[in-house]
C-alpha cells in the first residue's frame, strides 16, 4: 500500500496541512491506521482527486489534462507568442499564434487554462524515502 505524509499530500493537492487533517477527520480522505505521524492512504488520495477535479471546466474537448492558472507573461512577435502560466506549483509555457493571443485577450494577470494533449509524456518517480 502506498501512503503519504500529510505534508506530501497537502503539497500534491495544493492545500495546507491543516486542510488535509480536516479532510481526514471528516472522512474525505483515509488515514493509514497506526501511523504516527498520520499518513494518508494513496488510493484514498487518488479517489478524492478524481472525484473533485473535473477534466474540463466548460465545453467539450478531447484533452483530459487541464491546468488552470494565472498568465504571468506574454512575449509576442508578428506571428507567434509565448504565454507563461503559473498553474499551482507548475509553470506551463505555450507557443500559440499572436492572432489567438489578441483574439482571446490574453494578458499578464488574466486567468487561463492550459489544455494539454501529448503523445509523449514522461513520468518521473521521486526517490524512495
Amino acid at each position: 500500500m502506498v501512503s503519504y505524509r500529510i505534508s506530501e499530500a497537502s503539497r500534491v493537492l495544493g492545500v495546507s496541512d491543516d486542510t488535509v487533517r480536516r479532510w481526514i477527520e471528516s472522512g474525505k480522505l483515509t488515514a493509514v491506521p497506526g501511523t504516527s505521524p498520520r499518513e494518508v492512504d494513496g488510493e484514498s488520495l487518488a479517489q478524492y482527486v478524481k472525484a473533485t477535479n473535473p477534466h474540463v471546466s466548460e465545453g467539450r474537448a478531447s484533452t483530459r489534462n487541464l491546468l488552470e492558472g494565472l498568465v504571468l507573461e506574454v512575449v509576442s512577435d508578428k506571428v507567434m507568442s509565448q504565454v507563461v502560466l503559473q498553474c499551482g506549483r507548475y509553470r506551463v509555457v505555450s507557443l500559440i499564434s499572436t492572432e489567438a493571443v489578441e483574439e482571446l485577450g490574453i494578458v499578464p494577470g488574466s486567468l487561463a487554462s492550459a489544455q494539454i494533449k501529448a503523445t509523449n509524456v514522461s513520468i518521473v518517480i521521486p526517490p524512495a524515502r
